[in-house]
């Protein structure tokens, strides 16, 4: 819902022509080889997305919904009293269970990943199979905030394959460099997942266990990191990391938003995307 941007930041246009940052994610997912896109969203906000976000998509690549509610939870689950917020990104993953049925990839929509991130996700995908994923991960020094601190999950791996994602809060600008917090050369989440629907069946018994745990905290979040950490520790899946030396681009805060402007006007003029998306 963009609490600290003021609003629906997947809506706000950057682009030459008016276009949003998910209009260059579709755009790369769509020349990168994916054929549909499912949105998650709350139901409140489907008629704003589908006039100005979907509807220019219209004969290029197949459009999906899928609502996430509060009540929609495994058979038998019930919603504790004064729970009003979304169950977290692993939720919302799982509610898109009965409109998937192939390999795909999950992405933020106010991030812009870079046209390479798609190519290499969707390599991985051709052959993808049972509990093997992937995870697109990002330099941490490519993903700062000019505006604030941020949150990012550093990836640790071993042999290319993902072991765990550490959560680490509160980073600047000045906590990167020789001799400082990070180096910069992090390999951190941006929460950019190639599945398979094997997944799914995780993901529920993972919601289950997370609301027999959990549930009854009305902040409580299924989040789809710790969901997929779960699932490695338990030898349930493994998970390739594909680093990417793109630089990330998001609208964390409002004031980013300049910043992402200027950084796609420049990509537009170097010729890596048209000036109007989609005509």
């Amino acid at each position: 819902m963009g609490s600290r941007y003021g609003g629906l930041k997947q809506m706000d246009p950057v682009g030459p022509s008016g276009e949003t940052v998910l209009d260059y994610s579709v755009f790369d997912a769509l020349r990168a080889g994916f054929g549909r896109v499912v949105f998650v969203i709350r139901r409140e906000f489907e008629e704003a997305f589908r006039s100005a976000v979907t509807a220019k998509y219209a004969g290029r690549i197949a459009v999906g919904f899928v609502f996430q509610s509060t009540g929609d939870l495994p058979a038998g689950s019930q919603v504790p009293p004064g729970r009003e917020k979304p169950w977290g990104t692993g939720h919302a993953v799982w509610c898109a269970r009965g409109v998937i049925d192939g390999p795909f990839a999950v992405i933020n929509a106010d991030d812009f990943y870079g046209a390479a991130a798609f190519t290499r996700l969707a390599a991985f995908l051709g052959g993808a199979e049972g509990g093997r994923f992937a995870i697109v991960g990002f330099r941490l020094g490519n993903t700062l905030s000019e505006n604030g601190a941020v949150s990012r999950g550093v990836c640790r791996e071993q042999g290319g394959r993902l072991v765990s994602i550490v959560e680490e809060t509160q980073i600047t600008r000045a906590d990167v460099g020789p001799g400082l917090r990070f180096s910069g050369h992090e390999v951190v989440s941006m929460n950019f997942w190639g599945f398979t629907p094997a997944l799914f069946e995780e993901l529920d018994a993972g919601l289950r266990s997370f609301l027999a745990q959990r549930g009854a905290d009305p902040k409580s979040e299924f989040y789809l990191p710790s969901a997929v950490s779960d699932l490695i520790s338990r030898g349930r899946a493994t998970v390739e990391v594909l680093s990417s030396d793109d630089t990330w681009f998001g609208v964390t805060y409002r004031e980013d938003r300049p910043h992402v402007a200027a950084a796609i006007a420049s990509l537009v003029r170097s010729g890596a995307y048209p000036a109007g998306l989609f005509g």
